[in-house]
């Protein structure tokens, strides 16, 4: 006979308290649940089933299987989209990190005033996006912009900026590079962090201010410098808004301006085409993921982590 000892013990039942607690706690945070549910669960799986449909708007969804993906190996705005965006990616995300470390360093410093510069710096991040472009797209028009001025007045024939194929994407890079207040802040954080103890045992062993950023500085803000490439590497595979007004919508010059994202809109709400737009989504998103994943396999090799030391 089993003794009555090994039983699991019965899981005691609520008692009145506790069960108006949990009513109360549920119906506080029904307003999230249901805003998640209707605005973020419902639509990920709506967009994988239309990605497997021929959907227009204003006509009920056709199951076609794969072929959004076929469609997807012969388009050439796919292809040309994909491209601009990786071109976009390279140029964005180690500038700006780089722009965003070296303005931390500088705002770290223990000079008066300081807490002005910090603030100025971050001003750019909590401007909307949409205003930052259009004040953008007159700094660098090409007949009366601000740098073709100042260009012109040392002797310098400006270019065509956001209007030359040539020059199109390293114009939306420059703008990235500028609108670094958030990571400037995380990096300022993350200096901040490092005790000072670390700094003073270099100076006595007659390290200057290289030997302190490279085997101090570095190695301990790398889990930063990671967390800011994995949200930069994120966000600039989802470039819009910069590409969309400087490109007037359509990506021009020559689709030079034609990022992934913009694809995806002019598909979706242009041509209406809404199960090829979905697909375009769920590529990319594997896209992100795989190469994600890629960048969290190698920070083992480059990010040092001080509680993990042996």
């Amino acid at each position: 006979m089993r003794s009555s000892a090994l039983r699991p013990p019965r899981r005691s039942r609520l008692t009145p308290l506790a069960r108006r607690e949990a009513l109360v706690f549920y119906l506080c945070i029904s307003p999230w649940l249901i805003g998640l549910l209707v605005f973020m669960i419902y639509p990920i799986f709506r967009s994988l089933y239309l990605a497997f449909t021929r959907y227009q708007i204003g006509h009920d969804p056709v199951w076609i299987g794969l072929d959004n993906f076929r469609r997807l190996l012969d388009d050439a705005l796919f292809w040309k989209s994909l491209g601009v965006t990786v071109q976009y990616v390279i140029g964005s995300v180690p500038g700006s990190n780089l722009v965003a470390l070296g303005v931390a360093l500088l705002l770290a410093q223990k000079i008066r005033g300081v807490g002005v510069w910090r603030t100025i710096y971050f001003l750019p991040s909590v401007v909307s996006i949409v205003a930052v472009s259009v004040m953008w797209y007159y700094v660098f028009n090409p007949q009366y912009g601000i740098v073709n001025g100042l260009l012109e007045m040392i002797g310098i024939d400006g270019p065509g900026w956001y209007t030359s194929e040539t020059w199109a994407m390293p114009t939306i890079i420059l703008i990235s590079w500028w609108m670094v207040g958030t990571q400037v802040v995380i990096y300022l954080a993350g200096l901040k962090g490092i005790p000072q103890e670390y700094y003073e045992a270099v100076e006595v062993d007659g390290g200057g201010v290289w030997s302190k950023f490279r085997h101090i500085t570095l190695p301990l803000l790398s889990p930063v410098i990671f967390f800011n490439v994995i949200n930069g590497f994120i966000g600039a595979f989802q470039v819009f808004d910069q590409a969309f007004i400087l490109g007037a919508g359509s990506g021009r010059p020559n689709n030079a301006t034609l990022t992934y994202m913009l694809n995806l809109y002019k598909q979706a709400f242009e041509y209406g085409a809404m199960g090829y737009a979905s697909s375009l989504a769920w590529v990319l998103f594997v896209i992100i993921m795989i190469l994600t994943m890629f960048i969290l396999r190698s920070s083992s090799v480059w990010v040092y982590y001080e509680a993990e030391r042996k």
